[in-house]
């Protein structure tokens, strides 16, 4: 049998390998500090702009983000269900369509609408494909049209995680924080 103090330095290196695989499936967030927000209010989940090569990622956010919002207790949810073609690469009508989701949010006596981009949403190309997902979210007060809370985020998991796993704990993590001043 070897002497336990032999045996310590590879502890120590198992100890560091371990970690640095955790740090593997890693993530990086930035948001900003959460309003005073009604919780009981009516959302609406506008359209997502998609700035990957990947089609529909905007609505499959939107998917996730709509069904977050109704897990964390907020308010009525509706979805802007207008033209949400969004499939043209270097889109540059998701200004133009934005605006005409907010009305339409005003319309319909909205208080606050999520909104977003789709920055990455895919496998990464290697041995062990990776799914990464970046996603942008906005808060904003229908109302006034100002943007009250944004975060931004990327996530990465294991080869073996789906991609929409991933990408709903990001949302998951984001929304949290910008709903985390609600009442």
């Amino acid at each position: 049998m070897r002497h336990p103090s032999r045996l310590l330095p590879r502890l120590k290196t198992l100890a560091c390998t371990a970690l640095l695989a955790l740090l593997a499936a890693c993530s990086t967030m930035d948001r900003g500090k959460p309003p005073a927000l009604e919780r009981d209010a009516t959302w609406a989940v506008l359209p997502f702009a998609n700035h990957t090569e990947t089609p529909l990622a905007g609505n499959r956010a939107e998917t996730i983000a709509e069904a977050l919002l109704h897990a964390q207790g907020v308010g009525r949810v509706k979805r802007y269900q207008g033209n949400t073609q969004q499939e043209a690469l270097f889109d540059a009508g998701a200004p133009r369509r934005l605006e005409e989701a907010l009305a339409w949010a005003r319309e319909q006596k909205v208080r606050y609408a999520l909104a977003g981009a789709v920055d990455e949403w895919r496998y990464k190309v290697g041995v062990d494909g990776e799914p990464a997902a970046g996603v942008t979210l906005q808060i904003i007060d229908v109302a006034s049209g100002e943007t009250v809370w944004s975060g931004a985020g990327g996530k990465s998991g294991w080869s073996r995680e789906a991609l929409s796993a991933v990408a709903q704990k990001l949302i998951r993590e984001l929304l949290q924080a910008g709903l985390a001043g609600a009442r």
